[in-house]
């Protein structure tokens, strides 16, 4: 075996071949880094002419010291032992030549999936192998996290698109379902943007992803030169939702001269069932003048509508990533969210993608002192398999450096904090 780099080419044609792979695997995510003070190489193993692994490995300085990452693992059979033991014992070396003294891999192997909503939990009868052929070759599992503590998230969810679009919807959770109809009768459309629009997602996730524009414009103006990327922004039709307001209005106001009607020539027995109506009636009506009156300042404020959620997806192979999702706070109340995510799923399960890998989560199966458990519970309306990965694993490729690397690491810490 012989580890050569690859060129941006060689390296995606393989990359689109692998199972499983991923678009933190691509050269497009390469170039996206390199712009957040990343250096990157492509490698391949070769066997003969042939590439049997290969991995997109980033590089951090630290101090003096080079620190290799390589998103979602490398591009390799796990459970082959004899492949993996070699390519470990080349890549040691040919890392420690260019002076990286480790290197962290969060490998895409599943270790168990979890659905909520049917309360099934299942172990991948193939992970305790691909665990042991690691840790047999000196790879250092750093534990099993249940937050975001791992290079990438241990936790995601994925949406299964294999099924026709309208048994997709069916299977989210009613109140998902509610939230999208409601969003769609108050006049949330849809739309598909371009490098234009980059800006609606990094306002609406500025504080979310803690990334400036210049990551988001990277990341469209890269993955759009093989038309991998797709940017869907949400707006609010500001003039249709005062027609539903009226609409609405008018008809609680009818309802209500009718049982106001009713109260006053009903008989005894009648007449407290029709005043609880009335109550009813009344509290009803009272929220639709408040949204009428809503309705009205927001046609006023914004004539031509406006933007209330925005989405960026990457299509990998037959699959799609969102890469980020946010929404304008302002404007939370009509759900513009759940809308994009539908309508995206919607759109990418009838051109016959496989899957839509939501981002990560914290541990699903955690109740109490969880700050992210709206996040799960957002994400399980749309009745994803939560999947859970091995996690963040350490290879030391130059045990010298590494050694002072560790020793030093309490030095810099402090130079940190001061």
């Amino acid at each position: 075996m012989e580890i050569r780099q690859l060129t941006n080419e060689e390296f995606n044609a393989f990359s689109e071949r692998f199972t499983p792979s991923s678009y933190y695997q691509t050269a497009e995510y390469a170039f996206i880094m390199n712009h957040q003070n990343y250096d990157s190489i492509l490698i391949g193993a070769f066997e003969g002419n042939q590439i049997i692994a290969a991995s997109l490995i980033l590089m951090e300085k630290v101090g003096m010291f080079k620190y290799g990452y390589a998103p979602r693992g490398f591009l390799i059979d796990y459970q082959n032992v004899a492949l993996l033991t070699e390519f470990t014992k080349q890549i040691k070396k040919f890392l420690s030549k260019i002076d990286v003294i480790a290197i962290k891999i969060c490998p895409n192997i599943i270790y168990r999936t979890y659905d909520l909503i049917t309360n099934q939990m299942t172990v991948n009868q193939n992970y305790q192998n691909a665990f042991n052929n690691l840790t047999q070759n000196g790879y250092f599992h750093m534990g099993y996290n249940n937050f975001f503590e791992s290079y990438k998230p241990r936790f995601e969810a994925v949406v299964d698109l294999k099924r026709p679009y309208y048994e997709i919807f069916q299977s989210f959770k009613k109140e998902m379902r509610t939230k999208i109809r409601s969003a769609d009768h108050d006049g949330i459309q849809i739309y598909r943007g371009n490098a234009d629009n980059v800006e609606y997602l990094y306002m609406q996730t500025r504080k979310k992803y803690h990334r400036d524009i210049g990551y988001f414009k990277d990341v469209y103006a890269f993955f759009d030169k093989n038309h991998k990327i797709d940017l869907y922004y949400a707006k609010l039709d500001t003039e249709t939702y005062l027609k539903v307001c009226k609409l609405e209005y008018e008809e609680l106001e009818k309802r209500s001269n009718v049982i106001n009607n009713q109260v006053l020539i009903s008989k005894e027995k009648q007449k407290e069932e029709a005043i609880n109506r009335k109550m009813i009636i009344d509290n009803q009506l009272a929220l639709a003048k408040n949204n009428l009156v809503t309705a009205t300042n927001l046609l006023r404020d914004f004539p031509t509508g406006v933007v209330t959620a925005s989405a960026m997806i990457v299509k990998h192979q037959n699959q799609i990533f969102l890469l980020a999702d946010g929404h304008d706070k302002r404007f939370k109340k009509f759900n513009s969210k759940h809308l994009l995510l539908w309508k995206i799923i919607e759109k990418y399960s009838k051109l016959g993608y496989q899957s839509f890998y939501m981002g990560g989560v914290t541990n699903p199966t955690l109740k109490e002192n969880n700050s992210y458990i709206g996040l799960t519970t957002f994400k399980n309306g749309f009745h994803p398999t939560f999947i859970e990965y091995i996690g963040d694993l350490e290879l030391i490729t130059n045990n010298p450096k590494y050694f002072i690397y560790r020793q030093t690491s309490p030095l810099r810490s402090f130079k940190k904090k001061k």
